[in-house]
């Protein structure tokens, strides 16, 4: 892919910049990874027999000081989709994970997406990006709207987020605005979105 190409989640309109979006410049790229692609992997919903598998790679992952980060606060006591809450699976072991738990942003329901975790001896195989494109792709076809998520933006930026015009959201804690990232799965709904962020559908 071109340098400056950019590739935009189906179904997301970034053209217009609703208001909620900050007006960025296109992020540098990440570096290429050279890594053989993982094969072999089988995605599905998350079950309830998956939960120590995945504790155990957001522990490796993000350590305990997870417990106290803004985005976990927001899903605590939250359960997540489970519709949209995939897992990567390969040879019967859990080795990747995404979570869409409901929030809502003022009076507009939306998902917030994290964490992602992929098992540190398989990252840079395609894994994160094969879990993210699936759970977006299934929260559009079923009827979300928005997305948000605490994260870099050169990664998540061909999923088609873009940083939150800072003051538009208001989150539970503190967040760094450059890292405070949304996208919208069905055009136009981001314009007039504001308010607290809070944890519930």
């Amino acid at each position: 892919m071109p340098r400056n190409q950019t590739v935009f989640f189906p179904g997301s309109a970034m053209s217009a910049m609703p208001k909620l979006f900050a007006d960025a410049a296109t992020p540098a790229p990440l570096a290429a990874t050279s890594a053989t692609p993982a094969e072999g992997i089988l995605y599905r919903p998350e079950t309830a027999a998956d939960e120590a598998a995945i504790e155990a790679i957001h522990e490796v992952a993000f350590g305990p000081g997870r417990f106290a980060r803004t985005a976990f606060r927001l899903r605590e006591g939250v359960a997540q989709d489970p519709h949209l809450s995939l897992v990567a699976e390969l040879d019967g072991a859990v080795v990747g994970s995404v979570r869409l738990t409901p929030i809502r942003i003022g009076e507009t329901p939306a998902l917030l997406l994290g964490p992602l975790a992929v098992r540190p001896d398989l990252k840079s195989r395609g894994i994160g990006t094969a879990l993210m494109r699936r759970s977006m792709e299934e929260a559009r076809v079923r009827g979300h709207r928005l997305v948000l998520l605490v994260g870099d933006l050169p990664y998540y930026w061909p999923f088609g987020f873009r940083v939150v015009k800072p003051g538009s959201v208001e989150m539970p804690g503190p967040v760094d605005p450059g890292r405070l990232l949304v996208a919208e799965l069905i055009a136009g709904a981001a314009d007039g979105v504001h308010g607290p962020a809070r944890g519930g559908a």
